[in-house]
């Protein structure tokens, strides 16, 4: 017998021998995970959700009169200047500090946008007068699902728009902003929108990049945040956030390792064949 087709053989069409089987292979391209390096990757899942709830939460503070537009305005200063200063320290670190030019250019990036925003905050703040108030929350709340869905959290997939992502945050805060008191309200939340659904993300991933401990412990910082931020608006919605922190950082990469086991990819004689050619020929 021979595994060939355009020989008439006395076998069957469906006949193989014993040497079929010898070139079998399983798992050849399967990964293999560590429990805690799951976990580690999973602080990106968690950072966005906490982002997320923060942000609602500072919103709800101040459209229940809680928290003043200057004392966020100047806060969300003071940290994206902190940030920034970390962030240009984690550069020089590895020998790619900014100049002076680089760093003006940024100031004055940052002013421009400041000034845009605050000139377009009454347009902002009546924009979505004509809509309902449910609807405006039924939008922010579908815009904030889909900038979790579509963040990159280093994956490589199709579903990835680190874009897409982002406007939808924006727009969410836009139009959680229009249902604040004043122009002022609304101009400091979509501020603080853009410091921490933009800025935010590029410093922390910055972070776990370069120094992976100190990530770690904002991670458990900032998720320790969310919850007492959000323990004083809703004890209940705490503890069912906190079970999903716990489960999305502790019970997934578990689930992931178990079910590893039962992976059972096989290859062999029957793949389909891959051409594979030499190219070099081509650019000679």
């Amino acid at each position: 017998w021979q595994k060939v087709l355009y020989k008439r053989q006395p076998f069957p069409d469906n006949y193989v021998d014993r040497s079929f089987l010898e070139k079998l292979r399983k798992n050849i391209h399967a990964r293999k995970y560590q429990y805690w390096a799951v976990v580690f990757e999973s602080g990106l899942v968690i950072q966005q959700l906490c982002s997320v709830c923060v942000f609602v939460v500072i919103w709800w503070y101040m459209d229940m009169g809680l928290l003043a537009p200057q004392w966020l305005f100047g806060a969300g200063l003071i940290s994206s200047l902190i940030g920034y200063v970390i962030f240009d320290a984690v550069e020089s670190g590895i020998g790619k500090s900014q100049s002076d030019q680089s760093q003006w250019a940024d100031l004055k990036n940052a002013v421009v946008f400041l000034a845009f925003t605050y000139g377009f905050s009454p347009v902002l703040k009546t924009l979505t007068e004509s809509i309902s108030t449910d609807t405006i929350y039924a939008m922010s709340a579908v815009m904030l699902l889909g900038h979790l869905i579509f963040y990159d959290y280093g994956a490589n997939a199709a579903i990835v728009s680190s874009t897409l992502s982002l406007n939808m945050a924006i727009f969410a805060s836009v139009c959680l902003a229009s249902r604040l008191p004043c122009s002022l309200h609304a101009f400091v939340m979509v501020t603080f929108a853009i410091q921490i659904f933009a800025l935010w993300p590029m410093l922390q991933k910055k972070l776990k990049a370069q120094t992976p401990h100190c990530y770690m412990v904002i991670t458990l910082l900032f998720a320790m945040s969310a919850l007492m931020g959000l323990l004083t608006v809703s004890s209940v919605g705490t503890v069912l956030f906190a079970l999903l922190l716990v489960s999305i950082s502790c019970l997934c990469p578990y689930c992931l390792i178990r079910l590893q086991l039962f992976k059972d990819n096989i290859h062999g004689p029957w793949d389909e064949a891959e051409i594979k050619e030499d190219l070099s020929k081509f650019l000679m």
